[in-house]
Protein backbone atom coordinates (compact mmCIF):
# COMPACT_ATOMS: atom_id res chain seq x y z
CA UNK A 1 0.00 0.00 0.00
CA UNK A 2 1.15 3.46 -0.77
CA UNK A 3 2.56 5.47 2.16
CA UNK A 4 -0.23 7.86 3.45
CA UNK A 5 1.85 10.59 4.64
CA UNK A 6 3.68 10.97 1.31
CA UNK A 7 1.06 13.00 -0.05
CA UNK A 8 0.64 15.00 2.30
CA UNK A 9 4.40 15.54 3.07
CA UNK A 10 4.63 16.50 -1.03
CA UNK A 11 2.26 19.09 -1.00
CA UNK A 12 3.74 20.63 1.98
CA UNK A 13 7.12 20.78 0.77
CA UNK A 14 5.91 22.53 -2.47
CA UNK A 15 3.95 25.22 -0.38
CA UNK A 16 7.37 25.88 1.68
CA UNK A 17 9.19 25.62 -1.56
CA UNK A 18 7.03 28.47 -3.72
CA UNK A 19 9.61 30.93 -4.97
CA UNK A 20 7.43 33.96 -4.27
CA UNK A 21 7.51 33.11 -0.85
CA UNK A 22 11.03 33.37 -0.59
CA UNK A 23 11.87 30.44 1.81
CA UNK A 24 14.12 28.32 0.27
CA UNK A 25 15.60 27.99 -3.32
CA UNK A 26 17.56 25.21 -5.06
CA UNK A 27 18.51 22.17 -2.25
CA UNK A 28 17.43 23.98 0.53
CA UNK A 29 15.41 23.55 3.72
CA UNK A 30 13.76 19.81 4.33
CA UNK A 31 10.40 18.40 5.26
CA UNK A 32 9.90 15.09 7.17
CA UNK A 33 6.47 13.29 8.33
CA UNK A 34 6.37 10.40 10.90
CA UNK A 35 5.31 6.54 9.44
CA UNK A 36 5.08 4.98 12.76
CA UNK A 37 6.71 4.60 15.75
CA UNK A 38 9.44 2.82 14.12
CA UNK A 39 10.29 5.13 11.15
CA UNK A 40 9.66 8.45 9.25
CA UNK A 41 10.27 9.62 5.72
CA UNK A 42 12.32 12.88 5.22
CA UNK A 43 13.43 14.70 1.98
CA UNK A 44 16.49 13.01 0.10
CA UNK A 45 19.80 15.47 0.10
CA UNK A 46 19.92 17.81 -2.94
CA UNK A 47 16.60 17.90 -3.79
CA UNK A 48 14.13 20.84 -4.48
CA UNK A 49 11.68 21.31 -1.70
CA UNK A 50 9.18 23.12 -4.78
CA UNK A 51 9.40 19.91 -7.18
CA UNK A 52 9.69 17.30 -4.44
CA UNK A 53 8.90 14.31 -5.83
CA UNK A 54 8.04 10.54 -3.95
CA UNK A 55 11.22 9.25 -5.62
CA UNK A 56 13.23 11.95 -3.58
CA UNK A 57 11.55 11.37 -0.60
CA UNK A 58 13.53 8.36 1.52
CA UNK A 59 12.08 6.40 4.64
CA UNK A 60 14.51 6.17 7.62
CA UNK A 61 14.30 4.07 10.57
CA UNK A 62 14.35 6.13 13.85
CA UNK A 63 16.77 3.60 15.48
CA UNK A 64 19.23 3.95 13.02
CA UNK A 65 19.46 7.83 13.68
CA UNK A 66 18.05 9.06 16.56
CA UNK A 67 21.09 7.34 18.98
CA UNK A 68 23.29 8.64 16.69
CA UNK A 69 22.72 11.59 18.83
CA UNK A 70 24.33 10.09 21.88
CA UNK A 71 27.81 9.89 19.73
CA UNK A 72 30.71 12.56 21.50
CA UNK A 73 32.17 12.70 18.08
CA UNK A 74 31.49 11.38 14.84
CA UNK A 75 33.54 11.50 11.57
CA UNK A 76 31.72 12.55 8.26
CA UNK A 77 32.04 9.78 6.70
CA UNK A 78 30.50 7.60 9.86
CA UNK A 79 28.00 10.42 9.78
CA UNK A 80 27.24 9.16 6.08
CA UNK A 81 27.19 5.17 6.84
CA UNK A 82 24.65 6.02 9.51
CA UNK A 83 22.23 8.28 7.13
CA UNK A 84 22.92 5.39 4.39
CA UNK A 85 22.29 2.36 6.73
CA UNK A 86 18.81 4.23 8.33
CA UNK A 87 17.11 3.67 5.06
CA UNK A 88 14.38 1.12 5.07
CA UNK A 89 14.96 0.52 1.03
CA UNK A 90 18.51 0.11 0.81
CA UNK A 91 18.25 1.51 -2.85
CA UNK A 92 16.40 4.64 -1.64
CA UNK A 93 18.25 8.13 -1.95
CA UNK A 94 20.50 9.21 1.08
CA UNK A 95 18.36 11.20 3.12
CA UNK A 96 19.49 15.10 4.09
CA UNK A 97 22.19 14.94 6.59
CA UNK A 98 19.64 17.01 8.66
CA UNK A 99 17.32 13.89 9.33
CA UNK A 100 19.37 13.68 12.10
CA UNK A 101 17.42 16.55 13.56
CA UNK A 102 14.06 15.28 12.06
CA UNK A 103 14.07 12.37 13.44
CA UNK A 104 14.44 13.50 17.14
CA UNK A 105 12.41 16.14 16.45
CA UNK A 106 9.12 13.31 15.29
CA UNK A 107 9.94 11.70 18.35
CA UNK A 108 8.41 14.58 20.50
CA UNK A 109 4.28 14.25 21.72
CA UNK A 110 1.96 15.16 19.06
CA UNK A 111 5.06 16.13 16.39
CA UNK A 112 3.97 14.74 13.21
CA UNK A 113 5.36 16.45 10.52
CA UNK A 114 8.91 19.18 10.46
CA UNK A 115 9.55 22.19 8.19
CA UNK A 116 12.75 23.41 7.61
CA UNK A 117 13.48 26.68 5.66
CA UNK A 118 16.08 29.54 4.83
CA UNK A 119 13.09 32.46 4.68
CA UNK A 120 15.07 35.98 4.04
CA UNK A 121 12.75 37.65 6.22
CA UNK A 122 14.26 35.55 9.58
CA UNK A 123 17.44 35.11 8.54
CA UNK A 124 17.84 39.05 8.40
CA UNK A 125 17.37 39.02 11.81
CA UNK A 126 18.92 35.87 12.69
CA UNK A 127 22.41 36.96 11.47
CA UNK A 128 22.20 40.30 13.50
CA UNK A 129 24.38 40.05 16.73
CA UNK A 130 21.74 42.08 18.99
CA UNK A 131 17.91 40.62 17.84
CA UNK A 132 17.38 37.65 17.75
CA UNK A 133 16.99 37.09 21.28
CA UNK A 134 14.58 39.68 21.48
CA UNK A 135 12.78 38.55 18.12
CA UNK A 136 12.14 34.90 19.48
CA UNK A 137 11.35 35.99 23.64
CA UNK A 138 8.84 38.92 22.19
CA UNK A 139 5.36 38.78 20.80
CA UNK A 140 3.90 41.90 18.68
CA UNK A 141 0.52 40.62 17.46
CA UNK A 142 -2.12 37.93 18.86
CA UNK A 143 -1.83 35.56 15.95
CA UNK A 144 1.93 35.25 16.60
CA UNK A 145 1.02 33.67 20.01
CA UNK A 146 -1.71 31.16 18.10
CA UNK A 147 0.56 29.79 15.10
CA UNK A 148 3.71 30.39 16.70
CA UNK A 149 3.37 30.01 20.33
CA UNK A 150 4.68 32.35 23.11
CA UNK A 151 8.19 32.17 22.05
CA UNK A 152 10.66 30.59 20.42
CA UNK A 153 13.51 28.27 20.90
CA UNK A 154 17.32 30.06 19.56
CA UNK A 155 20.32 27.29 18.64
CA UNK A 156 23.56 29.04 18.35
CA UNK A 157 25.36 28.05 14.60
CA UNK A 158 26.43 25.07 14.19
CA UNK A 159 27.20 23.21 11.42
CA UNK A 160 24.47 20.83 9.72
CA UNK A 161 24.91 17.24 10.75
CA UNK A 162 25.16 16.05 14.00
CA UNK A 163 26.72 18.55 16.06
CA UNK A 164 23.34 20.92 15.05
CA UNK A 165 21.15 17.93 16.08
CA UNK A 166 22.66 17.80 19.09
CA UNK A 167 22.42 21.44 19.56
CA UNK A 168 18.28 21.77 18.88
CA UNK A 169 18.01 18.73 21.12
CA UNK A 170 20.20 20.18 24.07
CA UNK A 171 18.12 23.29 23.47
CA UNK A 172 14.58 22.14 22.54
CA UNK A 173 15.00 19.69 25.74
CA UNK A 174 15.53 22.84 28.26
CA UNK A 175 12.42 24.55 26.70
CA UNK A 176 10.14 21.57 27.19
CA UNK A 177 11.86 21.04 30.48
CA UNK A 178 10.98 25.00 31.46
CA UNK A 179 7.57 25.32 29.81
CA UNK A 180 6.17 21.69 30.23
CA UNK A 181 4.94 22.16 26.04
CA UNK A 182 6.89 21.26 22.40
CA UNK A 183 7.91 24.28 20.49
CA UNK A 184 6.55 25.09 17.13
CA UNK A 185 9.44 27.17 16.00
CA UNK A 186 13.44 26.73 16.48
CA UNK A 187 15.42 29.36 15.17
CA UNK A 188 19.16 28.60 14.02
CA UNK A 189 21.25 31.96 14.28
CA UNK A 190 22.71 32.55 10.71
CA UNK A 191 20.82 29.68 8.99
CA UNK A 192 17.12 29.35 9.32
CA UNK A 193 13.53 27.82 10.84
CA UNK A 194 12.35 24.72 11.68
CA UNK A 195 8.83 24.56 12.08
CA UNK A 196 6.70 21.42 14.16
CA UNK A 197 3.37 20.53 14.32
CA UNK A 198 0.74 17.34 14.22
CA UNK A 199 -0.41 18.07 10.47
CA UNK A 200 1.17 19.81 7.57
CA UNK A 201 -1.10 22.74 7.84
CA UNK A 202 0.42 23.41 11.34
CA UNK A 203 4.00 23.54 10.20
CA UNK A 204 3.13 25.88 7.02
CA UNK A 205 1.12 28.07 9.26
CA UNK A 206 4.20 28.63 12.15
CA UNK A 207 6.69 29.05 8.99
CA UNK A 208 4.34 31.93 7.13
CA UNK A 209 3.09 33.69 10.59
CA UNK A 210 7.19 33.65 11.88
CA UNK A 211 7.78 35.37 8.42
CA UNK A 212 5.12 37.69 9.08
CA UNK A 213 6.42 38.27 12.36
CA UNK A 214 10.09 38.69 11.20
CA UNK A 215 8.75 41.60 8.85
CA UNK A 216 6.81 43.45 11.67
CA UNK A 217 9.83 43.26 14.01
CA UNK A 218 12.12 44.43 11.25
CA UNK A 219 10.09 47.69 9.82
CA UNK A 220 9.17 47.99 13.92
CA UNK A 221 12.59 48.51 14.64
CA UNK A 222 13.57 50.22 12.02
CA UNK A 223 10.62 53.05 12.29
CA UNK A 224 11.20 53.40 16.05
CA UNK A 225 11.52 51.19 19.26
CA UNK A 226 8.48 48.01 19.10
CA UNK A 227 5.67 47.91 21.40
CA UNK A 228 5.51 44.30 22.21
CA UNK A 229 2.66 42.40 23.80
CA UNK A 230 3.40 41.84 27.66
CA UNK A 231 4.12 38.79 29.36
CA UNK A 232 0.25 38.59 30.91
CA UNK A 233 -1.43 39.49 27.73
CA UNK A 234 0.33 36.27 25.76
CA UNK A 235 -0.48 34.01 28.58
CA UNK A 236 -3.62 35.18 28.18
CA UNK A 237 -3.98 34.83 24.68
CA UNK A 238 -2.13 31.45 24.50
CA UNK A 239 -5.12 29.98 27.20
CA UNK A 240 -8.18 31.08 25.66
CA UNK A 241 -10.90 28.77 24.61
CA UNK A 242 -11.45 30.83 21.73
CA UNK A 243 -8.16 30.41 20.10
CA UNK A 244 -8.28 26.83 21.04
CA UNK A 245 -11.32 26.40 19.10
CA UNK A 246 -10.13 28.30 16.30
CA UNK A 247 -6.45 26.14 16.22
CA UNK A 248 -8.42 22.71 15.36
CA UNK A 249 -10.62 24.60 12.94
CA UNK A 250 -7.58 25.61 10.77
CA UNK A 251 -5.67 22.34 11.42
CA UNK A 252 -3.09 23.68 14.09
CA UNK A 253 -3.87 21.46 16.47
Amino acid sequence: MPNPVIAPLLDLSHQLGREERHLAILGEGNTSARVSDTTFVVKASGSNLATLAAKAVTECRFDGLVPALDAKQMTDAEVDEALLAARVDTKARKPSVEAMFHGWLLTLPGVNFVGHTHPIAVNGILCTARHTKVFATKRMCPDEIVCCGGEFVVVPYVDPGLKLAQAIRRAVTAFIKRTARSPRVILLENHGLIALGGTPQAVLAATLMAVKAAETFTRATTLGSPRFLSAATVARIAGRPDEHYREKVLGLR
